[in-house]
């Protein structure tokens, strides 16, 4: 009895996303006193962590770049269900939670993300290399998707106030569509080793030795583990949204928090895979993965999220204020000074992590 359970235990990211679906059909559409909110919260961050360590199988299995869109694709799937969900149960309220949830998903990935990447990388093993070339291909197509859906808005006159209007908008989500799919067929089949990792010499890994990729029905395992595991996580991350949007309200903050609280949920996996690999000296993949998290965020979301407006009540407001337009053009900035050498030192990685505090730093104090 004793060693099965030492078995469970070093295998507890197999019962936790079961354990996930089996909550989440208890409580659905339930009122939860405190005690199940906690017990929830619990099982929600256990089924995150899964997600992360399922996806990573996957992804060993099936090799890089492939490996990382897995991830991307996975979190941008959590983020698309718990915007349209909670709009559709915000109403007018809520009309700027795909801009909020979106422009939040940015500000983590280019400079949370990157940067304490590039600071351990860098303090670990002296320099944090990448390749240029895949990297900043990346950046570009990000600041292009940002601003096409995300700047534009607000000086666009067709509609008043920073609204697209119905053709605005369905011109944005095709572009964000095409510019998604022509980057990962760069990513995949005509480039696939601008993203791959490298030396310090520069030449490119195309193999990784430190261990064997799992077989192919482990691999299959963790993919279906992997999709209970986000049905788990979107299910029970919107059954504690009204008590995250209560605390909210109840310390003052402003509804835009809750966009914060949602991007920093959903791509808590993206952060711990991105980390562990610059801990291996693999910043590309680090690199592939914030930036690919980015990418599918903005190309992904806003298509959904003009589908949904369709159906949603209330209007759809995707314009930036003043202020985070500021940060995004300094991001773009930084981030392109941070690409082009194709390494980094800690001090790059301390300037993206301060721009990363100060975005909280407005978003709860603007």
């Amino acid at each position: 009895m004793i060693s099965w359970l030492r078995s469970l235990a070093r295998r507890w990211t197999v019962p936790v996303p079961v354990l996930a679906i089996v909550l989440l059909v208890l409580t659905w559409h339930r009122a939860m006193p405190a005690p199940v909110i906690a017990l929830v919260t619990v099982v929600l961050a256990g089924a995150v962590l899964a997600a992360v360590h399922h996806a990573e199988v996957v992804a060993h299995r099936i090799g890089e770049p492939f490996g990382s869109l897995v991830l991307a694709i996975a979190v941008t799937v959590i983020e698309v269900a718990l915007i349209v969900t909670l709009m559709a149960d915000g109403g007018d309220k809520s009309s700027t939670l795909a801009r909020d949830t979106v422009f939040a998903a940015v500000m983590i990935t280019c400079n949370g993300i990157v940067g304490i990447c590039l600071l351990v990388g860098s303090l670990r093993h002296g320099t944090a290399v990448f390749n240029p070339e895949g990297t900043g291909a990346a950046l570009a197509t990000v600041a292009t998707l940002a601003t096409l859906s995300l700047v534009l808005p607000t000086f666009t006159t067709s509609k008043p106030g920073p609204q697209f209007s119905s053709l605005q908008l369905t011109f944005a989500a095709l572009s964000s569509l095409i510019l998604y799919a022509l980057f990962v067929t760069t990513q995949t089949v005509r480039h696939r080793d601008y993203f791959l990792p490298i030396t310090r010499q520069g030449e490119v890994i195309g193999t990784e030795d430190h261990a064997s990729p799992p077989s192919k029905r482990t691999a299959l395992i963790s993919l279906g583990l992997l999709g209970l595991a986000l049905i788990g996580v979107v299910g029970l991350a919107k059954g504690v949204s009204p008590a995250i949007e209560a605390g909210v309200a109840a310390v003052g903050l402003r509804q835009a928090v809750v966009g914060v609280i949602i991007a920093l949920l959903v791509l808590l996996p993206e952060t711990i895979a991105a980390l562990r690999a610059a801990r291996r000296d693999r910043v590309q993949t680090s690199m592939n993965l914030a930036l690919g998290s980015s990418m599918a965020s903005i190309g992904l979301t806003i298509p959904a999220v003009a589908l949904a407006s369709l159906w949603l009540p209330g209007p759809l407001i995707l314009g930036l204020e003043p202020v985070h337009m500021l940060l995004l053009a300094l991001t773009v900035v930084v981030a392109s000074l941070t690409v082009v050498p194709g390494r980094a030192t800690p001090l790059q990685g301390g300037v993206h992590l301060v721009l990363f505090a100060a975005y909280l730093e407005l978003a709860i104090n603007p």
